[in-house]
């Protein structure tokens, strides 16, 4: 399967525009790792024409929120229907798991012994100072630890969380429905 991990930085806040209002948020990078080359990417808001064409053709798009915040937001730029993509939200598996939500890094530091190297009020920060080195370096990291805690439940069909100090692990299944299993094309971009 050609699946491709997601994460989006923003260069607004929910605080700042009303939440849950996404139509108000807008992208400062887009980061993602390609299982095909094997390569971690970024997209800056204005780059964002090169990634439409590699979503495209996915066959899942991975990613930790991404069904309720990432795609909802990268719908913004995208001319199709951005939310029909096959994806795989692991927040969505972590919640019909264990009856609730869990930060990705209570997971990553459970899990893989390694937490996330900031906040997305960071990233924002990052943005409005100028500094995108650092914001690209932050939100592949995100990419990096997604992709981890990805693997690690497709092997083992279980993460790990913290709960009140005691570590305690719950099921999950990352494999598709047999449906999904092969998409060869997303055609979703309207016909001019």
């Amino acid at each position: 399967m050609s699946e491709i991990i997601l994460d989006i930085e923003t260069q607004n806040t929910f605080r700042e525009v009303g939440f849950p209002d996404s139509r108000l948020l807008k992208v400062s990078l887009v980061g993602i790792y390609d299982y095909e080359s094997g390569e971690f990417q970024s997209f800056l808001e204005s780059e964002l024409a090169k990634l439409w064409p590699m979503l495209e053709k996915a066959d899942r798009i991975i990613g930790y929120n991404i069904r309720h915040f990432d795609m909802p937001v990268l719908k913004n730029y995208y001319s199709g229907n951005i939310l029909s993509f096959p994806m795989l939200d692991m927040m969505e598996q972590v919640k019909s798991s264990l009856g609730f939500r869990l930060k990705l890094d209570n997971i990553a530091k459970s899990t893989l012994g390694i937490g996330k190297s900031g906040d997305g009020l960071q990233a924002v920060e990052f943005w409005k100072a100028g500094e995108i080195e650092k914001l690209k370096a932050y939100c592949l990291d995100d990419v990096k630890i997604t992709r981890d805690i990805y693997e690690h439940g497709k092997k083992h069909g279980k993460l790990l969380y913290s709960d009140l100090g005691k570590v305690k692990e719950f099921a999950v299944n990352f494999y598709p429905p047999i449906s999904e299993e092969k998409k060869v094309l997303n055609f979703t971009l309207p016909l001019t």
